[in-house]
């Protein structure tokens, strides 16, 4: 029994532990506030102005951009293996990202917001957001290093996940406003300010499903923290970009289901090796790689949005649903 709670330096377990150095992470925290800090200006000065298509994807070219020179320059001071673990993890955020800003889009539409102010709200919402995967992220990495039993845990949550997309309506709003919510609009909070409320809530709920599956991809916080910061600090530009295209990518959900899925398993059999299981009777528990892990997570989202594509439905945009 206190083989299966201890924690454990196997090898089979989901990568490497982090060697970032204090150093690695003051000057990333030094980046990170500056960019932060940059965004709060342009948004703060483009405030009464609604973003252009040009605009967005300017913005959403660089913030990609710049998460793959990231990933790139990784193996020059970390590990090739640090860099795969950062691309598939950063991958796996983004797509769960695009998924989640389709819920953003029908908040801000239902809430009534006006465009001039999406810009910033959606800004403070990323960056509530930041801040509470941030706690997640070191509460996770803490649990993880002392009880294995854990990838149980989101191992199952993340199957669990994956079924409820796939058996879901692709169809069916994600989002119904909470008792909090419909509270502070009948005592008069501000449009902002109740929209703010509702991004940052409801992201909370989005961690409970990012967190477990970059942890099924690798143990490094550093790595962890990162991806989700490209991720998130990337969505709102993506937000005017994609608000339209999103109603093509019908089965987005489905290649989700499919990488969170993957994952879940992934995690449980990381689990069974981290307790010294390595057999279930006549079967040998596999090892599953990251270059592997990688390759099901491009696939699954490549094909599915080819496909939605491909269709092509005639959808309306959905910013003008009530």
């Amino acid at each position: 029994m206190n083989a299966f709670w201890a924690s454990t330096e196997a090898s089979e377990l989901p990568t490497r532990i982090s060697n970032t150095t204090p150093t690695i992470w003051a000057i990333t925290g030094i980046a990170v506030g500056i960019v932060i800090i940059f965004d709060l200006i342009w948004a703060w000065l483009r405030r009464n102005h609604e973003t252009s298509l040009k605009e967005a994807a300017g913005w959403t070219f660089i913030y990609v951009s710049a998460a793959i020179i990231f990933g790139v320059t990784m193996r020059n001071w970390e590990s090739s293996a640090a860099s795969a673990e950062f691309f598939a993890g950063w991958i796996t955020e983004y797509s769960l990202s695009i998924d989640n800003l389709f819920v953003f889009i029908i908040i801000l539409s239902r809430l009534k917001v006006k465009k001039e102010q999406e810009q910033m709200v959606l800004l403070l919402g990323i960056l509530m957001a930041l801040l509470f995967r941030g706690i997640f992220i070191i509460i996770g990495a803490a649990v993880i290093e002392r009880f294995v039993a854990v990838f149980f845990l989101f191992g199952a949550i993340l199957l669990w996940t994956a079924y409820k997309l796939i058996s879901g309506d692709p169809d069916e709003d994600e989002w119904d406003e909470s008792k909090l919510i419909k509270k502070l609009r009948t005592r008069g909070w501000s449009t902002f300010t109740v929209a703010l409320v509702a991004l940052g809530t409801t992201d909370i709920l989005f961690a409970l499903d990012s967190i477990p599956a970059i942890f099924g991809l690798t143990r490094d916080p550093y790595i962890v923290f990162m991806a989700n910061a490209f991720a998130l600090m990337g969505l709102r530009q993506l937000y005017f970009l994609v608000g339209i295209l999103l109603r093509r990518l019908i089965y987005l959900s489905k290649g989700l289901a499919v990488v969170l899925g993957f994952i879940g398993v992934k995690l449980v059999i990381e689990a069974l090796h981290g307790i010294g299981v390595d057999e279930i009777g006549p079967v040998t528990v596999p090892h599953i790689s990251l270059n592997f892990s990688l390759g099901v997570i491009v696939s699954a989202l490549a094909v599915t949005t080819v496909i939605s594509l491909r269709k092509n439905p005639k959808e309306p945009d959905p910013r003008s649903h009530e």
